[in-house]
């Protein structure tokens, strides 16, 4: 893999920030509406795992260059809801998936549901569509995919419950639903020797085969798989050349086939910093301290927290995602993320990204939000020729 550059250098990438409606903003993911518009959803309020945070949703219609104010869509009292994903299903419905926890406990989520019949413009009641069990919770990141049959696959990683002790990620896995009637039924599909490797990205090859990528628990690589049978299996997760720091990547496919992964070209080493957990900040009820957690070690394989989530990179690849030849930065920065504590201004994350291409008067164009700070989603776009013939 190689870095070649800075986009920003080129005079094609523009940024902006999207209205912030609430203390911290994280996690945003990016969506084309039938209506044409451009929509956006993150979680936000006090802090991740406190009860006020909510997911929240602003639009850019086609030829604006303005967000629109932001609508709430969550509200739940006693729930930290997180991870929203926007799809739009081959019946023309627009789902809003998400997740709901009790305090920093993600061994208690569920993945809940509400349903657009008016291409987005307004949603139906909040239902549960994958409950938490005893053994754990379950988690969304990344949006459904159709794949040449029309089969629809979720992606979704599981959180273990750990008798005696609170969560931490180090036993989290993927696994997907597949539906072969749209939607009106669901069976669970494992991905083997999947520990560690979660927000499971979905990419459909020209070919029709599937191509997976993985966040890693362990900050050490972007990891993929892949299926030859339309979804009913999945090879083990492998490592790619690509870095990961234990935070979230996406990938979108360009209209040339190639893959375009936006991420955190960083991975812990021995000396990166650590915390105890994503959630050290906060107690059992959720309530958060003011003051940035201090740094510790782990050993062992366990989940690694706190290695930097800078810079913001996109990285391009040509053969479904085994190789990566280039990388440009979208955003540079020191990246700290050993507090979530928006309110001091510590946190300088670059991170959670979501990717989408779309045509604009037979122009392909690159949109791209992710989290500035925890303070704010921050907006990027640029034409897909900035590119080159890159990758």
């Amino acid at each position: 893999m190689e870095f070649t550059g800075t986009l920003q250098a080129s005079g094609n990438l523009r940024h902006g920030f999207l209205p912030a409606p609430t203390v911290q903003c994280h996690a945003a993911n990016l969506a084309l509406l039938p209506t044409g518009e451009l929509a956006c959803t993150w979680f936000g309020g006090t802090q991740e795992g406190v009860a006020d945070i909510d997911v929240w949703l602003s639009r850019l219609a086609p030829g604006s260059d303005v967000w629109s104010t932001p609508e709430r869509l969550s509200g739940d009292p006693d729930r930290s809801e997180q991870n929203p994903v926007l799809w739009t299903t081959p019946t023309g419905e627009v789902w809003l998936l998400h997740t709901a926890q009790h305090a920093g406990n993600q061994d208690t989520a569920e993945v809940r549901r509400r349903i657009s019949t008016d291409g987005g413009r307004t949603f139906g009641p909040t239902g549960t569509f994958v409950p938490a069990d005893g053994g754990g919770g379950v988690f969304v990141r990344q949006v459904p995919v159709v794949t040449r049959s029309g089969r629809w696959i979720l992606p979704l990683f599981r959180c273990p419950v750990t008798p005696g002790a609170r969560w931490r990620g180090d036993d989290d896995d993927s696994v997907t639903l597949v539906s072969d009637d749209a939607g009106a039924t669901w069976r669970q599909v494992d991905v083997p020797a999947s520990r560690g490797m979660v927000h499971m990205n979905i990419a459909v090859r020209p070919d029709g085969t599937l191509v997976a990528l993985y966040r890693s628990r362990f900050a050490d690589a972007v990891h993929r798989s892949e299926s030859s049978d339309d979804g009913d299996t999945w090879s083990a997760p492998e490592p790619t050349p690509v870095p990961n720091n234990n935070s979230s990547v996406q990938v979108t496919t360009a209209p040339d086939g190639r893959l375009l992964l936006v991420h955190n070209r960083i991975r812990a080493t021995d000396d990166s910093p650590r915390r105890e957990s994503l959630y050290d900040e906060i107690d059992d009820l959720g309530v958060a301290g003011q003051q940035e957690s201090a740094p510790v070690e782990h050993t062992g394989g366990g989940a690694v927290w706190g290695t930097p989530r800078a810079p913001l990179s996109l990285a391009v690849s040509r053969d479904g995602g085994s190789t990566w030849p280039v990388c440009v930065d979208l955003e540079t920065g020191d990246g700290n993320c050993l507090t979530n504590d928006s309110r001091q201004g510590a946190n300088h994350e670059l991170s959670y990204p979501s990717v989408l291409v779309t045509d604009e008067d037979g122009t392909a164009v690159v949109h791209v939000a992710y989290t500035w700070h925890r303070r704010a989603i921050r907006y990027a776009r640029f034409p897909l020729a900035a590119l080159g013939g890159a990758g």
